[in-house]
C-alpha cells in the first residue's frame, strides 16, 4: 500500500459511536465473560490513534470478542490451564486488549506488566519484570516484538516461555468448549506500579470487579452520549480497570493515545476531547493536568485550537489532588470551555479494585483548611501564627463500599479526625498472591487497611492526607513530605516532581528530614545561593534545619505510572546510586 492510499485509509475510518440501540447495562453481570459477551452485540468500542491523535485502528467489541475467543483457544492448544498465570506486557492496542480478555475466557489468570519508561534504564526494566514475573509464576509471557530482547532477558531469568504478539499468533487453536467462568474465581493479577522488591499481586475476582465496575459508572452516572478519552497506561490499576475493562462492562467508547504519546505530546489529550462529540470522560493524575497547562503559554488563544466544553467528568485520581494545580488548569482552559465544575475528585486502589470513594458529579473541587497541628498531631503552638494545608474532598463511598477512619488501636474515630483509612465491600481485593502474611496484615474481618491517612466530615465525605508510611516522625511531630515538596515547588524554577523529601538519621543518631532536588542551575554560587534558599524554606516549614541535596535533572525515580517514588529515592540516594552536586559548605 502506497503511503498517499495509507493516508487515505486512516481518513476513511468511523469510530464507533458514542449510543446505539443497545440498552446499557451497568456492569450488572456475573463474569466478565458475560459483560463482553454482551458488548459485543453493540457497536461501541475502542479506538485507538497515533500521537498526533489521529485515528488508526477502529476496534469494536465485537471484534474483541471475535480475537479473544480465538486467543483463548491459542491458549488452551499451548496448555494453558484454569488457573495459571498469563503474564502480559500491557502495550495499549488490541493485541493486548485480545490476550487479556483471551485468558479471562480460557480461565487462565491475566497479569499486565509495565512497558519501560524513559527513566529508570534498560537492565532496571529487566530486574522489574524479573521480579513480576518470579512473583506472578506465569506460564507464558507475551510482548510487543520490538521488545523481544530486554523481555527474553526477564523471561529467560525465571524459566518462563516468552512470545511475541506476533509468535503467539502463529499458534494452532484448540477444538472443543472453553471452561465456564465461576464468578467467585480469580479474574486477573494487578502489580501496582511501584511493585519492585517486594511485589504485592492483587488477586481480583470476577464478582469484586463487577461490582467495582457497577459502583463508580454509577458513582459518575454515566449516561447517553458519554464517550472516555484516554492516555493511561494499562498495566496501572487507574488505566486497566477504569479505561479498559469499565467500558467494556459499561458499554462505553473510549478513544485512545499511547501513554508514551502523551508523555511526547500532551496537548493531543485535549485534542481528542475537543473532536468528541458526545459528553467526555476523562481520567489524569494531578501531574497530567499540570503538564498540559504549562505547555500553554499566555500568548496561546486556546479557544482557536480547544472545545472543552463538553468535558463532563475530568476524574483526578492515583496520587494526591493539588488544588493549586487544578486551578492553574481551570486558569489556562478556562476560555476554551472548560468548566470547574467538571473536576471529579476520587480516591481508590487496587487492593479495592479501583474505586473506593467519587466525588459526585457537578460539585468539582472542593477543600477544607486544616491546621498543622492536626496534621502532625502535636499541640497548638500558640507563639506561631497558624499555619494551614487545603485538603481536597475525595467524595462519598461507591456503592457497596463502607470507609472507616480507625485510630491506633483500630478504633473508629468520629468525623475530623485523622486516622487510618480503612473500607470494605464487595470489591476488596481477594487477597495478595501467595502472600498470606501481607494479605493478613492489611486484612482484617473483610476490612481493608489501605495505609492511607485522612478523615471523613459529619456529611461522609473522606479528605485525604497522605501516606502513612511516607510520614516523617522526628521529635514526635508528623511532617507530611507533601508539605515540604510543595513548599519548595512554590520557588521559582521547580516543577511537580522536581523534590523528594524523606527522614535520614545523621551521624549522632538523629532523624532529620531530607529533601532531594533536581537542580537546573550551572553556576556553582547559584547553586549555594539555591541550596540555602531551600534550606530556609523548608525551615519555615518543619522548623529544623534540614539536609538539601541538589541532583542532576531526571536522577528521581519514579514509579512505572508516572508517580515520584520517595522510597526508592531514599534507598537510592542512601546507598550512593543518586550523586548530588558536591557544594562549598
Amino acid at each position: 500500500m502506497t503511503a498517499t492510499a495509507a493516508v487515505a485509509e486512516k481518513m476513511a475510518l468511523v469510530p464507533t459511536p458514542n449510543d446505539d440501540a443497545q440498552p446499557r447495562r451497568y456492569a450488572d453481570f456475573a463474569t466478565f465473560c458475560d459483560a463482553l459477551d454482551y458488548a459485543a452485540q453493540g457497536e461501541r468500542g475502542f479506538n485507538f490513534h497515533d500521537p498526533r491523535g489521529t485515528l488508526t485502528q477502529v476496534y469494536p467489541f465485537s471484534q474483541l470478542r471475535s480475537d479473544a475467543l480465538v486467543a483463548a483457544r491459542r491458549l488452551v492448544a499451548r496448555g494453558v490451564k484454569p488457573g495459571d498465570r498469563l503474564a502480559l506486557i500491557a502495550e495499549t492496542g488490541p493485541e493486548f486488549a485480545a490476550l487479556f480478555c483471551g485468558a479471562v475466557y480460557a480461565g487462565a489468570w491475566p497479569v499486565p506488566l509495565p512497558l519501560p519508561t524513559s527513566f529508570g534504564g534498560k537492565e532496571n526494566y529487566i530486574d522489574q519484570l524479573a521480579v513480576q514475573l518470579a512473583s506472578s509464576d506465569p506460564c507464558l509471557l507475551v510482548y510487543p516484538g520490538e521488545l523481544a530482547e530486554m523481555c527474553g532477558q526477564a523471561a529467560a531469568r525465571q524459566g518462563c516461555p516468552g512470545l511475541s504478539w506476533a509468535a503467539f499468533d502463529e499458534g494452532a487453536l484448540a477444538d472443543g468448549d472453553l471452561p465456564t467462568a465461576d464468578p467467585d474465581a480469580i479474574c486477573y493479577l494487578q502489580y501496582s506500579s511501584g511493585s519492585t522488591r517486594f511485589p504485592h499481586g492483587v488477586a481480583v475476582t470476577h464478582r469484586a470487579l463487577l461490582a467495582n465496575l457497577a459502583g463508580h459508572s454509577h458513582g459518575m452516572d454515566i449516561g447517553d452520549g458519554d464517550r472516555c478519552v484516554s492516555w493511561l497506561p494499562w498495566y496501572h490499576d487507574m488505566g486497566l480497570v477504569g479505561c479498559f475493562l469499565s467500558p467494556i462492562a459499561n458499554q462505553v467508547s473510549v478513544d485512545y493515545l499511547k501513554t508514551e504519546d502523551f508523555a511526547r505530546r500532551p496537548l493531543a489529550w485535549l485534542d481528542l476531547i475537543s473532536r468528541n462529540q458526545g459528553t467526555t470522560l476523562s481520567y489524569s493524575p494531578t501531574f497530567g493536568y499540570d503538564i498540559c497547562a504549562r505547555r500553554i503559554s499566555s500568548q496561546t488563544s486556546v479557544a482557536d485550537r480547544f472545545d472543552l466544553s463538553r468535558w463532563r467528568v475530568a476524574g483526578n485520581g492515583a496520587d494526591m489532588i493539588r488544588p493549586d494545580v487544578m486551578q492553574g488548569f481551570v486558569n489556562a482552559f478556562a476560555d476554551a470551555g472548560f468548566k470547574a465544575s467538571a473536576f471529579l475528585p476520587s480516591y481508590g486502589l487496587a487492593e479495592a479494585t479501583l474505586a473506593v470513594t467519587v466525588m459526585p458529579p457537578g460539585e468539582g473541587i472542593r477543600v477544607e483548611l486544616v491546621e498543622e497541628e492536626r496534621l502532625s498531631g502535636s499541640p497548638r503552638d500558640l507563639s506561631r501564627p497558624a499555619r494551614y494545608r487545603a485538603i481536597v474532598n475525595c467524595g462519598v463511598p461507591v456503592l457497596g463500599m463502607e470507609v472507616a477512619i480507625r485510630g491506633e488501636n483500630g478504633e473508629e474515630l468520629a468525623h475530623h479526625h485523622i486516622g487510618k483509612v480503612w473500607c470494605r465491600g464487595s470489591s476488596v481485593m481477594h487477597s495478595y498472591f501467595r502472600d498470606p502474611e501481607s494479605t493478613a496484615a492489611c486484612m482484617v474481618d473483610g476490612w481493608l487497611d489501605t495505609g492511607d491517612m485522612g478523615y471523613v466530615n459529619a456529611q461522609g465525605y473522606l479528605f485525604i492526607v497522605g501516606r502513612a508510611k511516607d510520614m516523617i516522625i522526628i521529635n514526635g511531630k508528623n511532617h507530611w513530605p507533601q508539605d515540604i515538596e510543595w513548599a519548595v515547588e512554590q520557588l521559582p524554577g521547580f516543577h511537580q516532581g522536581d523534590i523528594a523529601a524523606f527522614s535520614v538519621e545523621t551521624e549522632n543518631g538523629e532523624e532529620t528530614p531530607a529533601v532531594l532536588v533536581h537542580c537546573r542551575v550551572s553556576d556553582p554560587e547559584e547553586r549555594v545561593k539555591l541550596r540555602d534558599q531551600i534550606r530556609d524554606k523548608v525551615r519555615s516549614i518543619t522548623g529544623m534545619n534540614c539536609v538539601v541535596e541538589l541532583v542532576p535533572p531526571r536522577t528521581l525515580p519514579r514509579t512505572s505510572s508516572g508517580k515520584l517514588s520517595r522510597a526508592k529515592a531514599k534507598k537510592l540516594y542512601l546507598s550512593g546510586e543518586i550523586e548530588p552536586y558536591s557544594l562549598a559548605a
